[in-house]
């Protein structure tokens, strides 16, 4: 049979590198060291590194098995299960400071899957001449919101000098240069990858921009009740925007971290409106384009956090499990800044304490993590940014002489 070639309609496509955070996954997995350890994607683990499935998860779990018929195979509505996202939205906007008719909710594929159909929405009904991610900012807004044909803009966030918040840059640059119906993403606690968080006072000043610039805020919670291990605290941002009654604003929620959902992919996006009559068209655009995007999204995982959200024996026990996850993580950041301590590691390392949540951003050059990875198989983005859930007591040891070493090396 005579072959013959054809020329790709995809030869000129550029190369796209593999996503960092599973790239060093892959280089960590190929790496035979015992003493190896990565500290790079978002998954809490437990003091022996294994992943954790919450005690009110497992309960949870048995609870929906044991009500299960053959509808379980059944599709859900569009926007999902109803229960869920109801519930979904009262964990997160507390007693409601709006009319309800005011509020949309739509179950969607996690957090990511809730700002990638907040953004379509978005860029369809407001065309908005940029949205505004801060400086750094988890990687995949930027990538979520180039997709949808939407320029994107960055605000200063990240102070590497004083290894803190860069606060009043941040709002004089959204000041002079945002525009209005511009969208800006707000973290609504333990910001990713920084883990640093405006003090309420910063809060009010960012509100008091958005409304006086006509910027459309959406919130990005992936981490209620994990960061201080306190539900009502952790809103406390998005809950002070709703009460101020000036704004409309969105929320993309995740469970994938409080509750240990990784892999069921458990999401809600929610639309504050300014009466039921906006409600009702923004949800008939949601649906239409979560119709597009997914159909319906899946039932087990959502039938799962319904049960803790709404079982009053359930409830507080996740409560209770939120705070032992959020003390451990306490506990990491105060053993990793003693061992430093100890060593006497040139830099300061304050910031690893006052930074709250899953990550930590060290500060740490690309050069530093290359050094750590190489001479102390220690595996973190190039950031510098490590997963403090990641840390226990067998092996904050040894990242801390890797960090140790590293800053030395840089030094001679």
């Amino acid at each position: 049979m005579r072959s013959h070639s054809i020329e790709s309609l995809f030869a000129e496509l550029d190369d796209i590198p593999l996503d960092p955070h599973y790239a060093l996954k892959e280089d960590f997995s190929a790496d035979p060291s015992p003493s190896k350890v990565i500290l790079g994607s978002g998954i809490y683990r437990d003091k022996n590194g294994k992943p954790w499935i919450l005690p009110a998860v497992k309960e949870a779990e048995e609870i929906v098995k044991s009500s299960e018929d053959s509808g379980r195979y059944d599709y859900l509505p569009i926007p999902g299960y109803a229960p869920f996202y109801t519930a979904a939205r009262d964990l997160l906007f507390g007693s409601l400071s709006s009319p309800e008719d005011n509020f949309v909710s739509v179950q969607t594929i996690s957090g990511t899957g809730a700002n990638s159909l907040g953004a379509h929405f978005l860029s369809e009904a407001l065309k908005p001449s940029a949205v505004w991610l801060s400086n750094p900012s988890w990687v995949n807004h930027a990538n979520i919101w180039k997709s949808v044909g939407v320029p994107v803009r960055s605000y200063p966030y990240w102070d590497p000098e004083r290894k803190a918040l860069d606060f009043e840059d941040m709002i004089q640059i959204i000041s002079q240069e945002a525009t209005p119906g511009d969208v800006i993403v707000l973290h609504g606690c333990a910001h990713n990858p920084t883990g640093l968080d405006p003090t309420k006072d910063q809060w009010r000043t960012i509100a008091n921009l958005c409304e006086s610039r006509g910027l459309f805020p959406f919130f990005d919670c992936a981490y209620q009740g994990f960061a201080s291990g306190n539900l009502d605290e952790d809103a406390w941002a998005l809950r002070h925007f709703t009460s101020r009654g000036s704004m409309e604003l969105a929320v993309a929620q995740s469970f994938s971290k409080n509750m240990g959902l990784y892999g069921e992919r458990v999401g809600a996006l929610h639309f504050l409106t300014a009466s039921p009559d906006a409600a009702r068209k923004v949800k008939g655009h949601l649906l239409r384009l979560q119709r597009g995007l997914i159909s319906q999204p899946p039932k087990r995982g959502a039938k799962i956090a319904t049960t803790i959200l709404k079982d009053n024996a359930l409830f507080p026990k996740w409560l209770a499990d939120l705070r032992e996850m959020s003390s451990r993580i306490k506990c990491m950041r105060q053993a990793l800044y003693d061992e430093l301590i100890s060593l006497g590691t040139p830099g300061n390392w304050d910031h690893i304490l006052t930074q709250i949540g899953m990550f930590s951003y060290t500060g740490l050059s690309p050069e530093q993590v290359e050094c750590m990875r190489t001479d102390g198989h220690v595996y973190i983005l190039s950031s510098g940014r490590i997963s403090v859930a990641g840390l226990n007591n067998a092996n904050v040891k040894h990242v801390a002489q890797a960090i140790d070493k590293a800053c030395r090396k840089e030094m001679i």
